[in-house]
């Protein structure tokens, strides 16, 4: 398989930035719903807030670099057949994913920064406070976050249906492309029946 996207399917590149973001999406949701039920003298506490940081920010780099790597290569085409509204709606939900994920990576930050102190990354390197001291920073952009997270996982519930949907009642490839079983397996099963139905039509 390929690094690269092409007219039919994806390349491993893509698929492979796919699935290490979204369990790590899924993984910081329920991490920062945890943490809001800690108690202040919870070992947790402190490290919980410190993981979820770290994670965040790696988090971001992997984003802009798919946002980089998907600049350069387009999404494969929509399934043929698929209706015009759909393609359309699927282009918008990606879109909206990609800036869900923006805004609250951006909140998470002003949290975070809100006192001037940086953002250590595992002790790897630190991210610094660049704004500060906005009118009730880390009290609003808490609330934001926490209203865009919760805004991301439906959006994510919706997505993840609408795969379901292409794969168990359309029975098209497009689930299947993100899984790494491209485009042309799916056409060689259909051009060439099976013994079974080979079978049967004698």
């Amino acid at each position: 398989m390929a690094a690269r996207n092409n007219k039919t399917q994806y390349g491993w590149m893509a698929i492979a930035l796919h699935w290490l973001m979204a369990p790590a999406i899924l993984g910081l949701f329920a991490l920062g719903w945890w943490m809001r039920q800690l108690s202040y003298y919870d070992p947790w506490y402190r490290q919980g807030p410190e993981l979820h940081k770290g994670i965040g920010i790696l988090l971001l780099g992997l984003l802009l670099f798919r946002l980089l790597w998907k600049f350069l290569n387009p999404s494969p085409a929509a399934e043929s057949g698929t209706p015009r509204w759909q393609a359309v709606a699927a282009r918008l939900t990606h879109g909206l994913l990609y800036l869900l994920l923006l805004a609250i990576m951006t909140s998470g930050y002003l949290i975070s920064t809100a006192d001037g102190r940086t953002i250590d990354v595992f002790g790897w390197f630190s991210v610094p406070a660049t704004i500060q001291g906005l009118p009730n920073q880390e009290d609003v952009a808490g609330q934001v976050h926490e209203i865009l997270a919760w805004s991301l996982m439906a959006l994510v519930a919706l997505h993840a249906l609408a795969a379901l949907k292409h794969h168990f009642i359309d029975r098209d490839a497009t689930l299947r492309k993100m899984l790494g079983m491209g485009a042309r397996r799916i056409a060689a099963h259909t051009d060439h029946p099976s013994q079974d139905t080979l079978t049967t039509t004698k």
